[in-house]
């Protein structure tokens, strides 16, 4: 059986592994990166008139939201923005689509984010964390080492370029999954199989899962 090794930050991974539970697959987690706070004008955050999130991992610097208004890039990071106290426009699922909501915004608003960020809004922007490499575990190293087909879901361009450096001497055949066609373009190694997402969101990924495992199952 094929096995998922999930190496976004350990609270996506869970959240992603939960919405494929139903596929059966076992699940190892070693994330590739890491998120660590940085030091930001907190008091420019606070007094913003409203904010742009197209992170969750954004949203804990901003702190009480107070019902000022914040756009989201997708429902995981409005459901963090609701509970932090904000009023929610809730975005298609990724940056590229969600700009029809950044017209005509004014100088009040602010974008925080990581120190890596995949697209530049038209928005004014503060880095609040950062995205630090970490290396996979004695697990995930196990089962890239092992026989079984391993299926890397491939949530953004830097993340494949991460993995991809540590999995280049994988014996086990390995099967992608990326996010996007950039995503799929950082990843430099051979690779067994490959089905990228229809769509740039979560449910894009799940999608491409599906198929993935479909073709296995017609063969």
């Amino acid at each position: 059986m094929p096995l998922l090794l999930l190496t976004r930050p350990e609270p996506a991974s869970r959240r992603f592994a939960a919405a494929v539970a139903h596929l059966g697959l076992p699940v190892v987690i070693s994330p590739v990166l890491c998120i660590r706070p940085v030091a930001h004008d907190a008091a420019r955050l606070a007094a913003a008139r409203g904010l742009v999130f197209t992170s969750v991992n954004a949203v804990p610097a901003a702190g009480a939201g107070r019902g000022r208004p914040a756009i989201c890039v997708g429902p995981a990071t409005a459901e963090a923005a609701r509970a932090a106290g904000f009023a929610v426009t809730e975005g298609p699922g990724d940056a590229a689509r969600m700009m029809p909501l950044l017209r005509g915004l004014d100088a009040g608003w602010l974008h925080p984010h990581g120190a890596h960020v995949a697209k530049e809004l038209p928005v004014p922007g503060m880095v609040v964390y950062d995205q630090l490499p970490m290396p996979l575990t004695p697990e995930a190293q196990a089962v890239l080492a092992g026989t079984a087909p391993v299926i890397l879901p491939l949530f953004s361009p830097r993340s494949a370029r991460l993995l991809a450096g540590q999995a280049g001497g994988a014996r086990a055949p390995l099967w992608l999954v990326p996010i996007s066609a950039a995503a799929r373009a950082a990843w430099q190694n051979p690779a067994d199989r490959a089905v990228i997402a229809p769509a740039p969101d979560a449910e894009g990924m799940i999608c491409a899962l599906e198929r993935l495992l479909g073709a296995e199952q017609s063969m």
